[in-house]
């Protein structure tokens, strides 16, 4: 059932006359016939007695046109309405994250942006980076955080940072007492590990990650399902762990110590290629002075 359809059948059975109702629809009389043959054959019933000489509703198209003033009534609300709304809709803007470290990292360039693009809409997603590059190809994010090494490879990046790998622990932790460490003493270090989330780890984290464990046995390992539950059992000393350490994003009970001999991750953001458009180019330059040296 069409709108068409309806209309034909409801301009027919104001006039009941198809000549009148074509001229008014601005269609051929033959063109409504169809219209109304195929509506009957969808519905199963006759809508007209037709003659030669006259036409007339039937019982059934009687009941007929009460329901199908209302779905052409909703039919042109809702137009008007999605027509409306486009001409004053937000603009949408679609952030990929991974964990809730990167959503720590987004409020003071959105701040700046609602102030900049008072229609904008912030659309945050916070899942696993297989699904955030999906999002990305069709379009349903306009960028993501990534590691360089785990971006994906049709889009464009740009770094923000560099960051060490670093081991984190508990502040009562032995480990805490260092300020540098070497993979051989991790390897040799007791105690719970929990392994990083593998969709959300660069390749070469992960390589680290893969030595401790080996030899490890299984009550000694904790396979986390993401940075949340690997940092609340590092926080609450129940494990410790291997990871990239964001700036400017205070996890307070928790050591940060830098692995020696593993080369620094470029971390960025990734976005469609091309040239970015207004709001990506701003929150681009707005992240950029976010991680800046100086800020």
């Amino acid at each position: 059932m069409n709108t068409t359809q309806l209309e034909c059948f409801l301009s027919v059975s104001n006039f009941l006359n198809f000549s009148r109702a074509a001229e008014q629809l601005g269609l051929t009389q033959p063109a409504v016939s169809h219209q109304i043959n195929t509506l009957e054959d969808e519905l199963g019933v006759k809508l007209f007695y037709r003659t030669s000489k006259r036409v007339r509703l039937t019982q059934e198209g009687h009941l007929f046109s009460q329901y199908a003033r209302e779905i052409l009534s909703l039919s042109r609300a809702s137009k008007a309405r999605l027509k409306e709304s486009q001409e004053t809709s937000v603009t949408p803007f679609g952030i990929g994250c991974r964990s809730f470290l990167e959503l720590r990292l987004l409020a003071p360039a959105l701040q700046e942006l609602r102030e900049e693009f008072p229609l904008l809409l912030p659309v945050l997603r916070l899942v696993p980076f297989d699904s955030l590059e999906n999002l990305l190809e069709d379009g349903d994010v306009q960028v993501m955080f990534t590691f360089q090494e785990s971006a994906p490879k049709r889009a464009a990046y740009r770094e923000l940072t560099e960051r060490e790998v670093v081991c984190v622990c508990g502040e009562d932790h032995p480990l805490a007492a260092h300020s540098r460490l070497t993979l051989s003493q991790l390897r040799e270090t007791e105690g719970r590990f929990a392994a990083y989330p593998p969709h959300s780890a660069p390749p070469s984290l992960l390589a680290v990650q893969a030595q401790i464990i080996t030899g490890r046995s299984a009550d000694q390992l904790y396979f986390s399902d993401g940075l949340e539950t690997l940092y609340t059992l590092v926080e609450t000393g129940f494990a410790w762990a291997v990871t990239a350490g964001l700036p400017q994003v205070p996890m307070p009970g928790i050591r940060s110590i830098p692995l020696a001999g593993t080369p620094p991750l470029s971390y960025g953001l990734a976005y469609p290629p091309g040239e970015p458009g207004p709001v990506l180019r701003r929150f681009l330059a707005r992240m950029e002075a976010r991680f800046s040296p100086r800020s």
